[in-house]
């Protein structure tokens, strides 16, 4: 299979369900189709909502595709399901960025993927997840799952509650290797481990903290106080990173950026991170080739 179809396959699978809490009346959506992707290079350049320097690029938070289906109201840094933008395919091994939030009861029902690395990252409420390896999960604030879908898996994600809505991040990585046997991993964390510093969440190791990929990637969150500043050095030196900011002001190597902001850099070995309000972050490490 030639690297577009890999691309294709991975991504656009057979469909997506929305679901209600007895998991019955499913209704068939396109929220997990995409357009067919040319083959992916090191970067993409953005679009006219985007500002691009010589190893750098901005995405404002007004500048992300959005969709409100009701049941789901999402917004996606990258091309995803009924928002395309070429000049928006990716950043590196980084595929998918959606920012969701899902109504009381509602969700994703039953649907496959493959040779993919999904993470969660639940900012409010509790997710409930199913999948055909048997798994039956609720992830909540704090913590952290992946899901390495490999040779093929399904699953299924709804809101538990019916009182409250669930809002998460949902982030696609391309793997190293291709056809793994799936897994299911996830932890919690302690967020006084990210107050004034940073908390990795993800890395290629099985010995590390936080949960695992099949990627040369390292996650870390941070809360910092306002006025905090902190140097990351990024891991490898064909990586780059994209930091995507959930609330607050941070200034990244002198760009300043805001709530729901993304910022990727490349060519470099080390970020200057400061604080110019209390905040919290995500920095996602990953190669930049595909």
């Amino acid at each position: 299979m030639n690297r577009v179809d890999f691309l294709r396959k991975g991504l656009l699978g057979t469909g997506m369900f929305v679901v209600g809490k007895s998991f019955a009346n499913l209704i068939t959506n396109d929220i997990d189709d995409l357009q067919s992707l040319e083959p992916l290079g090191f970067n993409h350049i953005p679009h006219t909502k985007s500002n691009i320097m010589a190893n750098t690029i901005l995405h404002k938070a007004d500048s992300r595709g959005h969709a409100n289906h009701g049941w789901l109201n999402s917004y996606h840094t990258f091309s995803f399901a009924n928002y395309y933008n070429p000049d928006r395919m990716h950043f590196g091994v980084l595929r998918v960025l959606n920012d969701d939030q899902v109504e009381a009861g509602m969700g994703f029902g039953t649907h496959p993927h493959d040779n993919m690395e999904i993470i969660s990252i639940p900012l409010e409420g509790d997710l409930e997840h199913k999948d055909s390896m048997g798994t039956t999960a609720v992830i909540k604030n704090g913590d952290i799952q992946v899901m390495s879908a490999g040779s093929g898996i399904t699953h299924s994600e709804y809101n538990k509650n019916q009182d409250k809505q669930v809002k998460f991040l949902q982030i696609w990585v391309f793997p190293n290797k291709k056809n793994v046997t799936p897994r299911y991993d996830q932890i919690s964390l302690k967020e006084e481990d990210r107050h004034n510093k940073l908390q990795q969440i993800i890395s290629p190791n099985v010995e590390d903290a936080g949960v695992w990929i099949h990627q040369n990637a390292w996650f870390h969150l941070g809360k910092f106080d306002k006025g905090v500043s902190k140097t990351y050095t990024i891991k490898a030196k064909e990586n780059g990173v994209y930091a995507f900011i959930l609330n607050g002001k941070v200034s990244i190597n002198g760009t300043e950026l805001n709530t729901r902001d993304g910022f990727g850099i490349w060519d470099t070995d080390k970020l200057s991170i400061k604080a110019n309000s209390d905040a919290e972050f995500l920095l996602m490490d990953v190669p930049m080739g595909v």
